[in-house]
């Protein structure tokens, strides 16, 4: 069985932990209504995505 052969120091251990933080979530304007929404997504006020109309689904996927 694999067992380390030294004890993994503080620096070593919190240098790979500091890929761990939390970041803001992006947050662009839509070009319709210019209310705040997140890249890539439908607008949650106008329910538009790329300048077009989109209607939500109505019934859960299988």
């Amino acid at each position: 069985m694999a067992v380390p052969k030294r004890k993994t120091s503080k620096a070593r251990r919190d240098k790979r932990r500091a890929q761990h933080g939390i970041t803001i979530p992006r947050v662009q304007l839509c070009p319709t209504c210019r209310q705040p929404k997140r890249p890539h997504r439908v607008c949650p006020n106008c329910k538009t995505y790329k300048g077009r109309d989109v209607e939500p689904i109505r019934i859960q996927a299988p």
